[in-house]
C-alpha cells in the first residue's frame, strides 16, 4: 500500500533504533568501557581517552540522560584508575576539562537523542487522534503482509464517521474534530495490543489486525462500532447523548507468509490489494444504510 511519496529521509531504520535486550545493551557498554580503561593505562594518550566518549554517548543514546551520567561517572573512575597520579586531586587544565566533557557529553547527547525520539513521534503520528499516521501505517502493513508465518493472517478494517458532514454543517467543525478525535481513541483503547491503527483522512480509519481471523476481525470490528454507538460524547464543549454517533466499516483478509517475489514491491502491492478489498466492503455497508460491518465476500452486511 503506498499512498504517500517515497521519501528516504522518512525511514526510521536507524540503527540506535534497533532495540537489543538491554541487559546486551549494559553489556556493550561495561566491556567497551573495560577496552578504553586497558588502552588508557597502557598509553596514557589522550586520543585513546576521547574515546571513553563512546560508551558514554551509546548509554545516553538507549538509555537517557541517568544512564549516560552513569556511564560518565564510571568513565571519570576509570580515567582516574588508568592515570594514577589523578588519584591526589592534582588536575592539570585538560585533566578538569575532560572530566567535564565525560559528563557534558553524556547530557548533550541523551538531549539529542530525545528530541530525535520526539521528533520521529511526530512524524509518524496522527495529531488529531495519536493514532499512526499514513506513512508509518503503511510501514507496518508492509511488514505484516511479508510475514513469514504461513498459518497467520493479516485481516484489515477499514471504517469512517457515518454523517459526519451533517453534523459539522450543524454544529460546526470544531464539533466534527472531536467526533473524529473521540473515534480515535477509541480505536486506541480497544484494539488489541498488536494491531495497527491510522487515520488517513478526515474521517476515515484503518486498522492492521495480524494474526487475525475472518471471525476474530469481525468480532472485533462489530465490538467497535457498539461502543462507538453507545458513547455519549462530549463534542466542542457540548454534551451529545449516546447514538450520536456510528461508524461504518469494511474487512477483509488474507493468509500472510511469503511472497512472490519477496520485495518491497509486491507487499505494496499485496497491502493495496487489502486496503481496496476492505474499502468496497466499507461502501457496501454505507449503500446498505451505515452503522454496519461488511466482511468482503458477504452476501449481506452483519446488521445494525
Amino acid at each position: 500500500m503506498r499512498l504517500t511519496s517515497d521519501d528516504p529521509s522518512a525511514r526510521s531504520d536507524v540503527l540506535l533504533d534497533r532495540r537489543l535486550p538491554q541487559p546486551w545493551d549494559w553489556v556493550l557498554v561495561t566491556g567497551a568501557l573495560a577496552l578504553v580503561f586497558a588502552l588508557d593505562h597502557q598509553t596514557g594518550a589522550v586520543p585513546v581517552q576521547h574515546l571513553y566518549y563512546l560508551p558514554i554517548i551509546f548509554a545516553a543514546v538507549r538509555f537517557g540522560a541517568g544512564a549516560g551520567a552513569l556511564a560518565a561517572i564510571a568513565a571519570v573512575v576509570l580515567y582516574h584508575l588508568a592515570n594514577p597520579h589523578l588519584l591526589t586531586f592534582r588536575y592539570g587544565e585538560m585533566d578538569l576539562v575532560q572530566i567535564v566533557l565525560f559528563v557534558a557529553v553524556a547530557l548533550i547527547a541523551a538531549k539529542l537523542a530525545r528530541d530525535r525520539r520526539r521528533l520521529h513521534a511526530l512524524a509518524t503520528t496522527d495529531d488529531l487522534t495519536g493514532l499512526h499516521n499514513l506513512r508509518s501505517f503503511e510501514a507496518r502493513l508492509g511488514a505484516l503482509v511479508r510475514a513469514p508465518t504461513p498459518a497467520a493472517t493479516t485481516a484489515l478494517l477499514v471504517l469512517d464517521l457515518d454523517r459526519l458532514k451533517a453534523l459539522n454543517d450543524a454544529y460546526g467543525h470544531l464539533t466534527g474534530a472531536d467526533a473524529v478525535r473521540t473515534v480515535g481513541h477509541l480505536i486506541a483503547r480497544l484494539m488489541p495490543a498488536d494491531a495497527v491503527s491510522c487515520r488517513y483522512g478526515g474521517d476515515e480509519f484503518v486498522i492492521a489486525l495480524p494474526r487475525c481471523t475472518e471471525f476474530e476481525a469481525r468480532r472485533i470490528a462489530d465490538d467497535l462500532r457498539l461502543a462507538v454507538s453507545a458513547c455519549a460524547p462530549r463534542l466542542a464543549g457540548t454534551a451529545f447523548p449516546a447514538g450520536t454517533l456510528s461508524i461504518s466499516i469494511g474487512i477483509a483478509w488474507r493468509p500472510s507468509g511469503p511472497l512472490a517475489p519477496q520485495s518491497a514491491a509486491s507487499a505494496e502491492s499485496a497491502g493495496e490489494d487489502l486496503f481496496r478489498a476492505a474499502d468496497a466492503a466499507l461502501y457496501r455497508s454505507k449503500r446498505e444504510g451505515r452503522n454496519r460491518v461488511t466482511v468482503d465476500g458477504d452476501s449481506a452486511p452483519a446488521a445494525t
